[in-house]
């Protein structure tokens, strides 16, 4: 498992939005905004007494194409083996899941489903190259679970129809298209993104698209048919089948000739060809909406039966006035094709609305206007687009407004409420001018969060007037902090050391993380320096246009003389490329091989030979690649002759070559990609693939180079470009031999010794070198970097890597010292120690020369050796001071400050954690393949995450929690800090801030058996402060305590909720359960169990189905045995079984921790379920341990080591606890075992250390099967199987020795030769005691132990306690034992001569000589524990008269004899005839015994 966390630090200007689709969800009210630039908003409707206002809470990171439509869905909903069924929208049983989700998509075909409840993308797919770009998306009317979505393949432009700005239309754009138009309808399932069914793929009789919507079945319409609807009024309906016989991407269901399909026009008639900009649908009702009118249809036939004027309204006024959309306001479904009332509304291209009420009845359409909208108050020439969408009894109005920098267009979203006019009101009674009821800003958090002026960022808001106004804020940018590219310096560092920024005015700002570096200062042996806590910055200017690509690159080798070491690119505007020296900052050359802007910059991988190591690639607008080396500062290769911009370059290092995806932008319906493929070393052009062979080979490069990547970005290196733009492919578990931290080694394998590079690898001093820095493998990188979008750089931090930073055997790699200095890199190049910010870059260098190494101890310094090296104590102390640097670095970007404010000063005075004051650093969760939901700036949006998201917040919670306690580890001068820091996120947190979502208890659960215990403690820790928060509400107990529905979408039971037990349910009047409660209760939590495809954590951490399966089981089971008042009382009934298969199915990661819930609750829970299936598990048992035993000699070496872990887990917990629940079937089992296992079978001696842990654990319950226990010792040594005593003697030793120690009824004599085995419990009339000879392992002689009827009442019953102690005498010849049942003290007298003449006779011996025992102080035959006992026992739960107890059964009175079984009579010899008997080491007296052995004789 995963557990990764998002650090998102926002440059100092917001990030530009222009909105392209929006959507809506109620419950819980959100707004959806998708952008041009592929980002989407999530908004969250904030209400107050009188006010709303929509405050951004996140960025949606999935897409790199602009956003072509936003639709709801509800991924978890309802159905039969992937076929579209009728849903209730509803499940089984309540679910954060089931408020919906939002699905995505973009121009180049990506798809997303983000989880509202979560706030993560829980799936991202990429379409097939055969779909085309998506256009539209619509949801399948009778299953939210599925999506219809509409796909092109002309050029269109991908912004709604109704986001059209000024007087521009869809019709102005593309009036004519004499081409049929190529389009794709899909169904799409939202739970995996997958196709289920094609309905429409080919070329199809009508126009540009326009719209698209899904009609339900009605009496004319047999079938669900999609409605699809051009710019000029013609219409096909094509049938969607309701449940398809295949699945995927198989063939079409209908003809691909579609060009014989019925098109319908319905035009109108209108004066204005192509008038129509809008296409509404509700129920069966369609409106078209043209810029004058509106018309209203029937769906089964377009017959019109309504009609709307916008000419009454000033909705239109010649050219400046335009209707440009309308929608239906209210529930889509919710218009039938007889009567209804219903509102709708439409707009025009200045924001100003009307909203009109129709009603059809008895065949009579009626329309009246009942509120109208304001337009916007921005001068006339400001480019605006506009789209209105209800939320709740809102109605949103979505502006986008255009500001300028220079020669650039910007655009920022604005949001106003309004609210609606209520179904029940009059019209006559109705406001008609709607009040403004709220709004939203982008930029508000910007100017709180920046400690500069919005003068500084560029922005000023004002009025019509010239003056500030909240009402109507016009935003221009004064230019110069723009920002049009980004990238965070990381690749090759031990932790990020800069964030990059380029801005629109050619200016590049470097920003280095001084929070780390500073610390890092402490590890040098230097002169201190004042560390600057705002960090510092580093300007470079020189390019006269906005600066649209960054990299930076290390260098590799040395030639003719060069001093460069690490190079900054930058890519313009202004068709230039300039490469600075990234430690001074002094330019080193402009490159002029573009005519064009130039748009990307492309690092050599890590793979690549030399010289091509040393070099780059750039991309430009004028369609040319051109490869440029470092070495000679020439253009070395041009690829040039693209047809079109080459959008996406791969560059392959190990086969050497450059794949270039050119996309084909042209209006033909024909258009087809294409894919250029380059030879680097030739120069040569390879071959040219066309449309789908094109994206096929293009996904196949991506494949080839993602499972040979050394670093973690497909970019190769530090670059601006986004890491969401290549393919998104299925994930590959290849990894890379080797792992760990060592100092990095730039210079390839292949790469010949040049003489500059032998020069420096003999090298000259210490203090010689370039920049290096300590090399993570790709999977065990600390901190990644990425920035998706321009302006936002996300940190992700892996807590695995983390904490195993400095495992002693990943210290160094095939001989590399982490302490060695590589003098291959940087020869000749000298970094002054006292420049701080330069020690951030080259900091292993430094550190390096400081440490001794075993490479240099003589003063030379070599190449990597091939002889394997010594960690010394010098070099562990190092990297454990370099990983609690790397930790308080982490720990300062992911703490949420100014919550705790005593813990914040603990933090940075004792723990010496630096705030990032210099940063504007928000949070953010990891989604699937790559996605991210970043939050953007101030606290309200991050506990906005932490309220909403409880995989969010058991994420960062087991991050900080084991971050805190390993810290420890590694200093406990911090140790009062970090046990605070744990306790906040643990507990405090959640008394401060009361609403957050508890951690989600399956993904806690997928930590326990964590490879680092930190890590696994923590999760338990989390797990069990959390769970009487977060129990689900199917497992959730309704007697106990009550849930209130107090959370929009129940997840969890919080304390509060708790304790209102007699608020929400009336009580039951003491009636019973029925048999139908029971069936219900057992359904709900069936339905839970095996709901674990619902769930959104999974992707997450990386998981599977099978883990999500497996931690549903898992955290049922622990609450059934930690919690069972809160749980409902059939939840262990029912979750035994699935717990049992899931601890014998030996699964790696949760067996184990089911085995110890299993053990753990076996008494108290599990007993009671499985009582009689306790022998069948302990065989099951034992043939899993000969089963790994057996497969462990031919299985590799992993899995061996995790068999053998889960048999620990067996063997140590499960099986004791198993035994001691059924002793009696414990011992048939292991006496079975003995005849049809293998005499060297492992499973004997389990069954031997089992029986040691039976014996500590619970040595009452084994009293009356003593003699079984000591039977199955003495037979697995015996001298008979030589086999066996030789695999088990050492153990059967140690099990009979602790018999002896445990039960002072057993007795050794001291030469060990003898064993006396006395009836703990037993009839006083037939009580023996058994002697053993300990060389042939066989009972030699029985001890008639019955005795003389003593005091009667104290023998009254027929089972009792026999012998209580016995002792050989010290010179081995007498026998002494005592039984408190009757306080008698027998002898036997066994001289030498007396045992070889009865050694072969078992007949009953008596004893010699017999003493009764006087009452002690304090003895009474009916002590206290019996009477407690009996009132354990009694049937009616009352306390027990002493008579009572004449009706139990012989059960009932065994269990009071084991329970009252005293084991601590103890028998010291004094001398050789007497012997002191103590209870508690408390003597009772001492007692004389005469020389009676000698004599033989009896008494």
């Amino acid at each position: 498992m995963k557990c990764k966390s998002l650090a998102c630090i926002w440059s100092r200007s917001p990030p530009v939005h222009r909105v392209t689709a929006v959507a809506a969800l109620n419950e819980p009210p959100t707004l959806y905004t998708g952008g041009s630039d592929g980002s989407i908003i999530w908004w969250n409707l904030v209400s107050s007494p009188g006010k709303s206002e929509m405050k951004p809470v996140a960025l949606l990171c999935g897409h790199a194409a602009p956003i072509a439509d936003l639709g709801i869905c509800f991924p978890v909903e309802a159905s039969e083996n992937g076929k579209l069924t009728s849903s209730s929208n509803t499940l089984s049983y309540p679910s954060s899941n089931n408020c919906g989700a939002l699905i995505s998509a973009c121009s180049d075909g990506v798809l997303c489903v983000w989880s509202r409840a979560s706030g993560h993308c829980r799936r991202r797919r990429k379409l097939p190259p055969w779909a085309g770009s998506p256009f539209m998306i619509r949801p399948v009317g009778d299953n939210a679970r599925y999506v219809c979505i509409t796909c092109c393949f002309v050029s269109q432009d991908h912004q709604s129809p109704y986001f059209l700005e000024g007087n521009e239309s869809s019709v102005d754009r593309e009036f004519q298209n004499p081409n049929p138009s190529k389009c794709t309808v899909i169904i799409i399932d939202s739970f995996d993104l997958s196709i289920v069914q094609r309905v429409l793929h080919g070329n199809v009789p009508i126009g540009p698209l326009l719209s698209m919507a899904v009609v339900l079945p009605s009496e004319d319409m047999e079938k669900q048919s999609v409605v699809v609807i051009d710019l000029f009024g013609k219409v096909i309906y094509l049938p969607v089948v309701k449940d398809p016989d295949q699945k995927g991407q198989n063939a079409p269901l209908l003809s691909k000739n579609f060009s014989t399909l019925e098109v319908m026009d319905w035009e109108d008639g209108s004066i204005e060809k192509g008038s129509l900009v809008a296409f509404s649908k509700c129920g069966y009702v369609l409106a078209l909406v043209h810029r004058t009118h509106c018309t209203f249809r029937q769906a089964e036939n377009g017959t019109i039966f309504g009609k709307i004027s916008f000419l009454n309204h000033q909705l239109c006024f010649e050219d400046k006035l335009t209707v440009i959309g309308g929608i239906f306001l209210g529930d889509d479904t919710s218009i039938s094709n007889n009567d209804f009332v219903k509102d709708f509304v439409a707009w025009n291209n200045r924001g100003a609305a009307v909203i009109y009420r129709i009603s059809y009845s008895g065949s009579v359409f009626k329309s009246d206007t009942i509120s109208v909208i304001p337009a916007v108050l921005y001068p006339s020439d400001t480019r605006l687009s506009f789209s209105f969408i209800p939320l709740t009894k809102y109605l949103l109005r979505v502006e986008s407004i255009c500001f300028h920098v220079k020669e650039h267009e910007f655009w920022r979203p604005h949001v106003t409420i309004w609210l609606l006019p209520q179904q029940n009101g009059e019209c006559g009674e109705l406001h008609l001018e709607c009040a403004m009821f709220g709004e939203g800003n982008l930029f508000d958090d910007w100017a709180m969060d920046s400690s500069s002026s919005k003068t500084n960022h560029g922005i000023v808001e004002e009025d019509m007037d010239g003056k500030h106004s909240s009402s109507s804020r016009y935003a221009t940018y004064g230019g110069g902090q723009l920002v049009s590219s980004s990238m965070v310096i990381s690749e090759n560092h031990l932790a990020p050391c800069a964030i990059v920024y380029g801005f629109f005015n050619g200016d590049i700002e470097i920003i280095r993380f001084h929070m780390f570096s500073t610390a890092l200062d402490s590890l040098i042996e230097s002169v201190p320096q004042e560390a600057d806590s705002q960090g510092q910055k580093q300007h470079l200017s020189g390019h006269k246009g906005a600066v649209l690509c960054l990299a930076s690159h290390q260098m590799v080798s040395k030639s003719g003389g060069s001093s460069l070491n690490h190079v900054l690119l930058s890519g313009s505007m202004d068709c230039t490329v300039r490469l600075w020296d990234l430690n001074s900052g002094n330019l080193i050359m402009v490159l002029h091989q573009h005519v064009a802007p130039v748009r990307q910059i492309v690092l050599p991988p890590c793979q690549s030979e030399y010289p091509w190591n040393d070099c780059f690639l750039t991309v430009g607008d004028d369609s040319c690649v051109a490869l440029v080396s470092l070495q000679t500062l020439k253009v070395e290769r041009l690829f040039p002759g693209h047809l079109y911009f080459p959008a996406k370059v791969l560059w392959d290092g190990v086969r050497n070559y450059v794949a270039c995806l050119c996309p084909n932008r042209s209006d033909k319906a024909d258009a087809l990609d294409i894919l250029y493929i380059w030879d680097v070393k030739t120069g040569a052009r390879e071959r040219v693939l066309r449309g789908d062979a094109a994206h096929s080979m293009f996904d196949h490069f991506h494949k080839a180079i993602n499972e040979s990547l050394l670093s973690g970005n497909l970019m190769n290196g530090n670059t601006s470009a986004s890491s969401l733009v290549f393919p998104v492919i299925e994930p590959t578990n290849s990894k890379v031999p080797g792992k760990g931290i060592y100092p990095q080694n730039t210079a390839s394998k292949n790469e010949p010794k040049t003489p500059e590079s032998s020069n420096s690898i003999k090298g000259t001093g210490a203090k010689s070198g370039g920049l290096t820095s300590v090399f993570f493998q790709s999977d065990k990188h600390p901190i990644k970097s990425s920035c998706p979008f321009p302006g936002v750089s996300t940190l992700c931090f892996d807590l695995t890597s983390l904490i195993s930073l400095c495992s002693m055997n990943e210290l160094f790699e095939g001989g590399s010292h982490i302490g060695e200095k590589d003098h291959g890199n940087g020869a000749g190049t000298s970094t002054p120690r006292d420049d701080v910010h330069k020690r951030a870059n080259s900091s292993s260098e430094e550190l390096g020369s400081e440490m001794p190494s075993p490479n240099n101890v003589n003063g030379k310094s070599g190449s990597v050796s091939d002889e394997s090296t010594v960690v010394t104590l010098e070099h562990h102390e190092w990297v454990r001071s370099l990983e609690g640097c790397l930790l308080q670095f982490s720990l300062s970007l992911l703490h949420l400050w100014n919550v705790d404010e005593e813990l914040d000063n603990l933090l940075t005075t004792e723990m010496k954690l630096k705030r990032p004051n210099s940063f504007i650093v928000s949070s953010g969760i990891l989604g699937d393949r790559g996605s991210m939901t970043l939050t953007f700036p101030g606290p309200n949006s991050t506990l906005e995450l932490w309220k909403s998201s409880s995989e969010y917040s058991a994420l960062r919670s087991l991050t900080m929690v084991s971050l805190a306690q390993h810290l420890i580890s590694l200093s406990h001068s911090c140790s009062s800090a970090s046990g605070a820091l744990a306790a906040f996120y643990t507990r405090r947190f959640a008394e401060k801030v009361s609403d957050i979502k508890p951690p989600q208890l399956q993904l806690l659960v997928s930590f326990w058996q964590d490879d680092f215990e930190h890590v696994k403690m923590a999760a338990r820790s989390l797990f069990h402060c959390a769970a009487s928060r977060a129990i689900p509400l199917p497992l959730f107990s309704t007697k106990g305590n009550q849930h209130v529905n107090s959370q929009i979408y129940p997840h969890e039971v919080s304390e509060k909720e708790h304790n209102n037990t007699t608020e929400v349910r009336p009580p039951s009047d003491g009636k019973l359960e029925t048999e139908g409660d029971f069936v219900e209760e057992e359904a709900e939590i069936t339905s839970w169990l095996e709901s674990y495809e619902v769930h959104d954590w999974i992707s997450c951490v990386g998981g599977t189905t099978q883990d999500a399966m497996t931690s549903q089981i898992v955290v049922a089971a622990a609450l059934a045995v930690w919690y069972p008042s809160l749980v409902k009382p059939r939840l262990s009934m029912m979750v035994v079984h699935p717990l049992v298969k899931l601890v014998m199915s030996m699964n790696e990661k949760y067996s184990a921790a089911a085995s110890e819930i299993l053990a753990e609750g076996m008494e108290s829970t599990w007993k009671a379920c499985i009582g009689s299936e306790i022998p069948r598990l302990i065989g099951d048992i034992f043939f899993q341990v000969e089963c790994v035993s057996g497969a462990s000699a031919n299985a590799s070496s992993q899995h061996s080591a995790a068999s053998v872990k889960i048999r620990e887990t067996l063997v140590g917990i499960l099986l004791p606890s198993l035994g001691m629940a059924d002793i009696p079937g414990y011992l048939h089992v292991i006496e079975s075992q003995i005849w049809s296992t293998a005499s060297d079978s492992p499973v004997h001696v389990v069954a031997l250390m089992t029986l040691i842990r039976i014996i500590r654990g619970s040595p009452r319950n084994l009293a009356p099967y003593l003699d079984k226990v000591v039977s199955f010792i003495l037979q697995t040594m015996d001298p008979g199987n030589s086999t066996m005593r030789r695999s088990c003697y050492q153990s059967s030793m140690t099990a009979l020795k602790e018999v002896v120690r445990v039960f002072p009824m057993i007795a050794l004599n001291d030469s060990s030769t003898r064993l006396a085995v006395g009836d703990a419990i037993g009839e006083i009339n037939n009580a023996t005691i058994r002697v053993y000879d300990m060389q042939s392992m066989s009972k030699i002689k029985v001890l008639d132990a019955s005795g003389p009827p003593g005091h009667p009442k104290l023998l009254e019953k027929a089972v009792s306690t026999a012998i209580s102690v016995l002792s050989f005498s010290p010179d081995g010849e007498g026998l002494v034992a005592f039984s408190e049942n009757g306080l008698m003290i027998r002898w036997w007298s066994l001289g030498s001569g007396w045992w070889e003449k009865l050694s072969r006779n078992l007949a009953l011996v008596p004893f010699t000589k017999l003493i009764y025992v006087h009452p002690w102080e304090g003895f009474s035959p009916s002590s206290t524990r019996s009477s407690i006992m009996a009132s354990v026992l009694s049937d009616d739960g009352q306390v027990n008269s002493p008579g009572s107890s004449q009706g139990w059964t012989e059960m009932d009175r065994l269990k009071l004899l084991i329970h009252n079984l005293d084991l601590s009579y103890k028998l010291e010899w004094v001398g050789e005839r007497k012997v002191k008997l103590l209870q508690h080491s408390n003597e009772l007296g001492t007692y004389h015994f005469p020389n009676l052995s000698s004599t033989g004789k009896h008494q």
